[in-house]
């Protein structure tokens, strides 16, 4: 036996007691006539002691010991004269009688401890032992109990859990997919599976009617902080419902999730049309912790000889309330974030509300007082407020106020992350049209259903039809999306012909699904929430790596084991490939 107790799990009640404990050496203090020794294991640290009444065989073994040596000890439980109240086992200490070196250790590159060390890309290398530390380990312990939570809340409403395939169809749509070449079958290729999308639709059809995974999704893009080539969604599927059925069901999921991991209750979730979202925060996923709405000043602030807003398709800005005291230096600040190209403004116009209700402007010389007084009127601006405007094309000065107005939420302290304010995003854009190869693509994927009142506008006009189609958003962050999906084949045609495909394309694509819906698809719909994002936000955190056991860095690649990486000839030869050697730059 290696141990009987773990090294979180001792209290007062076990004095006298004489556990078994095995774990790694987090700290040895030597003192002399006395020794600590700090043992850790997943549950806790519990302090040893090593005293005069000590052994001097036992003490010449002490003096072996290095930091993260796998140990066993036996020894008697006591009380500590100095208590430790950071740790549930600091009013206890164990007199060591036996010491056994269960596995020497290496100095780690870096302190195996939360205030660590090591910087990002070294722990990412050193991962196994970055787990170590309680507070990564319990990012993924509370990961767990995410998942626990989730799968037993849809067990009691009926759904069923079932595995898709890994290896499937590479589909045109979306994302990059990653492929897999298929020896059996030279010069064909898998996908691994972006989203189970159309397995689900299938299920339905397959009569399950609720159908959910926590299921491992791939996508080869770019990466950030809440993106990873592989990464974990909620997926699920539902039968016989429209789009109330499926918020309300995945409402309560939220509701649920909140008050069993944060111990509150955010309410109900407010609904908000994609239109609305643009045009009062210019994001498609708004962050309503707090306000400063975008206020549209087309039409009130031309005409003035002002050559940046006469020219202007659109003029738009915010009101940041108690900002009237920034200084020169922190204006032009502001004026410089918006000017960053990652965020693509020109320039920036402010005006303060002074104290008796006058406006000091940064462009005063083209207007009076009274024509400010507008301004003030249409933001609702009191003294000590300040207006920020932005300028230009309507979509890119839309884009650049989203951006200074989550830095002014973040400046103003109004973006608390223990607080937390959901919502439904709808109605979005079914299609969008790209310039370059003149065709509309699918803002969700090809299935999404038309809200039913735009269907005659595929015909005649289908850039203005929306998509019956939701995104639940926490904070300003997507944390997943649905829609009602298309059941009726007539209807998949037109979306197919809509998208540009020749039926023989949609044939080859998706003739497996067309298939199936001939023999009786029902209504349908579903919503895949993003299990890493979720888990990140409720843990606190602003990188979703920090959830994932494994995660790969910024350019896709596990420093840990060197993935991805060269194969050899013999294995190329089998798969019927061939490595083509990247032209050199310049």
């Amino acid at each position: 036996m290696y141990r009987n107790y773990t090294c979180g799990e001792l209290r007062l009640a076990h004095v006298g007691q004489e556990p078994v404990l095995a774990g790694w050496v987090q700290t040895i203090r030597n003192l002399g006539a006395m020794t600590f020794i700090d043992i850790r294991d997943r549950y806790g640290i519990t302090q040893l002691v090593a005293d005069e009444n000590t052994s001097v065989e036992l003490k010449e073994q002490f003096d072996k010991l290095g930091r993260e040596y796998v140990i066993q000890v036996k020894g008697v439980v006591r009380e500590r004269s100095s208590k430790n109240t950071k740790i549930p086992t600091g009013e206890i200490e164990v007199d060591i009688e036996e010491l056994t070196i269960l596995n020497k250790a290496v100095l780690p590159p870096f302190t195996i401890q939360d205030d660590t060390d090591g910087g990002d890309e070294l722990r990412m290398k050193f991962r196994y032992l970055d787990l170590r530390r309680e507070v990564v380990r319990k990012n993924l312990e509370l990961r767990a109990r995410m998942a626990h939570i989730i799968r037993n809340y849809l067990d009691e409403l009926q759904f069923i859990e079932t595995e898709t395939p890994v290896l499937m169809k590479s589909t045109p749509e979306g994302a990059r997919d990653f492929v897999v070449p298929s020896r059996m079958n030279p010069n064909q290729f898998y996908a691994l599976p972006q989203s189970p999308q159309i397995f689900k639709q299938l299920l339905m059809v397959a009569g399950f009617d609720r159908y959910y995974q926590i299921v491992k999704c791939f996508r080869d893009e770019d990466l950030r902080a809440d993106r990873q080539p592989e990464f974990t969604q909620i997926d699920c599927e539902m039968s016989f419902v429209e789009q109330e059925d499926v918020l309300n069901m995945f409402e309560g999921l939220a509701r649920h999730m909140f008050k069993q991991i944060k111990g509150i209750d955010p309410g109900e979730f407010p609904r908000m049309t994609w239109a609305d979202a643009m045009e009062n925060y210019g994001s498609d996923k708004p962050d309503i912790r707090f306000g400063m709405k975008f206020k549209n000043l087309t039409e009130v602030i031309k005409g003035k000889d002002f050559k940046v807003f006469d020219e202007a398709e659109y003029i738009v800005g915010i009101c940041a309330p108690g900002c009237g005291e920034y200084t020169r230096k922190q204006l032009d600040a502001l004026t410089e974030f918006v000017k960053r190209p990652q965020v693509g403004a020109k320039g920036l116009v402010y005006a303060k509300v002074n104290d008796d209700g006058t406006v000091k402007s940064s462009v005063d010389k083209f207007y009076s007082q009274e024509e400010l007084a507008k301004w003030v009127a249409i933001f609702e601006a009191k003294p000590g407020d300040l207006m920020l405007i932005i300028s230009g094309e309507r979509t890119r000065a839309l884009s650049a106020l989203s951006v200074l107005r989550l830095e002014m939420g973040r400046q103003c302290g109004l973006t608390d992350k223990e607080n937390f304010k959901p919502l439904w995003v709808i109605d979005f854009p079914l299609l969008e049209w790209d310039e370059d190869s003149a065709r509309f693509y699918a803002m969700h994927h090809p299935f999404t259903a038309p809200i039913p009142a735009d269907i005659p506008l595929l015909d005649s006009d289908a850039g203005k039809v929306r998509a019956n189609a939701y995104d639940l958003v926490i904070n300003g962050v997507e944390i997943g999306g649905g829609s009602v999906r298309i059941h009726d084949s007539e209807l998949q045609a037109k979306m197919f012909k809509t998208l540009g495909f020749t039926k023989q394309e949609a044939e080859n694509q998706f003739g497996f699904l067309m298939e199936a819906f001939k023999y009786g698809a029902p209504p349908h719909a579903g919503i895949a929430l993003g299990f890493d994002r979720l888990v990140s936000m409720l843990a606190g955190l602003d990188s979703i790596r920090d959830v994932i056991a494994f995660p790969k860095n910024n350019s896709g690649r596990d420093v840990m084991n060197d993935a991805p990486s060269e194969i050899a000839q013999a294995q190329l030869d089998e798969l019927c490939l061939s490595l083509v050697t990247p032209k050199s730059k310049g």
